[in-house]
Formats: C-alpha cells, sequence, structure tokens
C-alpha cells in the first residue's frame, strides 16, 4: 500500500483517479482549492478511511509525506483558465516547482497532467510525442498552454538536474461523469444544451475534429505509467485515436438524448485547433494501454450523469465558449 497525495482530487479527473486508487488499495491524500474542482465529486470517498482531504493552493508550498504524487491541479477548460489568466500561469508552473521540490525532498515518483494543448494547432496529424507544436505564445489561450509546456520543462529539469523521478503524460479530449456542466467543453455543453431543449453551439463549421477518451480509461492509463520503470519519463499521449468532427458529435448526442435541440453556428474562437489526434504508439508498446470504451457508451453514461445533475439542481445558463 502506497500513500498517494493527487493535487486537484476534486476536479473532474482527479476525483477518478481518487477513487481508483482507493480501489487498488492505497492511501490517498486529495488536495484542492475548489476553484473549479468540487466537493460533491468526493464526497461519496469521504467514508473511506484510507481518504483524506486537504483545502491548499499548489502555489503555495505543501508539506505532507507520501510515496508518489500525481499533479493534477490546474483549471482545464478555456471558460475557467481564461477567467483569471495570470493565476492559471501561476498554478501550472508554480505549481510544478512546489511539487518537484516536494517530490525532491520525499524521492518520491511524481506525475505531471499535461496535455495535448502544447501541440497547438498542429502541422502534424495525428500527433506524436516528438512534435514540438504549434502554440500561439501571446493568444487568450497561452496562459495553459505555454503553462503547461513551462511545467514540462520544469519536470525534465528537475529530472536531468536533482534526479527527481518522474513521468508527464498529454492528455487529449476527455470526458464522461462528474464534468461541471458550465465548463464550456463541447462534450458538456451538447449535453446539458440537448437535455434542456435549448441549441446545440457550433463554433465554426463543425469541421474541426477531436478524439474523445472516456475517463476511466484515462486514468486506468495515467496508473499504469505511472508503474512503468523509472528509466521512462515520458512524455507520452494518452487519449481515444478515434477522430471525430464536431458536428458528429453533436448529432450523436441528439441521438443518444431523443433531443429536438436543432444546431446552430457560431464564430470559431482565436488558435482553436482545427484537428487533434493522438498518436498513442508509445503507450501500446510501453505499457499495452488502448482505449477501451466506445464514443456512443462513454456518451451514454455522461448522459446519464447529467440527467440526474440536471433533475436535482437549477442550472443557470451555459457561458459561450468552445472546446
Amino acid at each position: 500500500m502506497k500513500r498517494i497525495l493527487v493535487t486537484g482530487g476534486a476536479g473532474f479527473i482527479g476525483s477518478h483517479l481518487c477513487e481508483y486508487l482507493l480501489g487498488l488499495g492505497h492511501e490517498v491524500l486529495c488536495v484542492d482549492n475548489y476553484f473549479t474542482g468540487s466537493k460533491r465529486n468526493i464526497e461519496h470517498l469521504r467514508d473511506c478511511p484510507r481518504f483524506e482531504v486537504l483545502r491548499h493552493d499548489v502555489t503555495i508550498p505543501l508539506y505532507v509525506e507520501v510515496d508518489e504524487i500525481y499533479n493534477l491541479a490546474c483549471p482545464a477548460s478555456p471558460v475557467h483558465y481564461q477567467h483569471d489568466p495570470v493565476q492559471t500561469t501561476k498554478t501550472s508552473v508554480h505549481g510544478a516547482i512546489n511539487m518537484l521540490g516536494l517530490a525532491k525532498r520525499l524521492k518520491a515518483r511524481i506525475l505531471q497532467a499535461s496535455t495535448s494543448e502544447v501541440y497547438g494547432d498542429p502541422e502534424e496529424h495525428p500527433q506524436r510525442e516528438s512534435y514540438w507544436g504549434n502554440v500561439n505564445p501571446i493568444g487568450p489561450r497561452a496562459c495553459y498552454d505555454e503553462g503547461k509546456r513551462c511545467a514540462e520543462t520544469l519536470f525534465f529539469d528537475y529530472h536531468r538536474q536533482h534526479g527527481v523521478p518522474i513521468k508527464v503524460i498529454r492528455i487529449f479530449n476527455t470526458y464522461g461523469p462528474r464534468m461541471h456542466p458550465d465548463d464550456g467543453r463541447v462534450v458538456s455543453n451538447f449535453i446539458v444544451q440537448a437535455l434542456r431543449g435549448d441549441p446545440l453551439t457550433i463554433y465554426g463549421d463543425g469541421s474541426q475534429t477531436r478524439s474523445f477518451c472516456y475517463v476511466d480509461d484515462l486514468v486506468r492509463g495515467m496508473v499504469q505509467f505511472m508503474e512503468t520503470p523509472a528509466e521512462e519519463p515520458g512524455p507520452v499521449n494518452l487519449g481515444n485515436p478515434g477522430e471525430f468532427t464536431i458536428l458528429e458529435l453533436a448529432e450523436t448526442v441528439l441521438r443518444l438524448t431523443g433531443s429536438e435541440s436543432p444546431i446552430v453556428f457560431r464564430p470559431l474562437p482565436q488558435d482553436d485547433p482545427r484537428r487533434r489526434r493522438p498518436d498513442i504508439g508509445r503507450a501500446d508498446s510501453l505499457f499495452g494501454w488502448r482505449p477501451g470504451v466506445p464514443l456512443a457508451t462513454g456518451l451514454e453514461r455522461t448522459i446519464d450523469h447529467f440527467r440526474d445533475v440536471l433533475g436535482h439542481r437549477p442550472m443557470r445558463r451555459l457561458a459561450a465558449a468552445a472546446d
């Protein structure tokens, strides 16, 4: 049994990771400042004697005793990370420095949840880990994109300079239960709009593509990679290589919800990537990981979650934002 720290543990992905690690028999320390995380996401875990929660902002140093660290703390949707872009950058950069310092002191293995956004609007398709990306460093998405790129730099420099055992993953579009209904991501937007009977909003003409990975598949890949030999730091892409246009996603959501909502089109936001699809050959060869949940199956589970959310509390209108 290990004692494992999960920063951002009350968030969408973080809460699923905490649950998975507890299921493996580990002790889990969940750290979150609740900017985008929710106590509701972890409420069902609180009675577990191996689960502990600490309210803390990773931009401030943290002094705890753990065996492993999963660093997920950072707002990850445009609505949230553009709300306070300076704080977003500080969370990625200062948070990485503080968690790496903790890992260095403890001689603990640490995983960084990076993102496919480091590839920007890619000129390589599908994206391999060797691709350096096409990011606008002064655009409205740069606080997140460049913050994560800098965090990767820090992780590899701590690894080379101080011998910190690191793992770096690049997460592609992930969806599932516990997504924030107002996060502006395309899956949650479409599902909530469809269930409410509102028009489904597509930014651009809908021909841009994304690859959608169900959260259970992602979490399994994170833990599998963490357990690989120390000499393999990454980065490793984790995502579903199945590629869909945004229009195809909208039509699928309408079919699965039975909604008669119309589809409306709005201008494409600045620096929105045209295509996004991971090459997961490295994850497959290193630890035999491939996603197993088909898009329709994952969407059905996510729709059931949002039916429950909509049925138990009123919701305010979604902010206009693109994935």
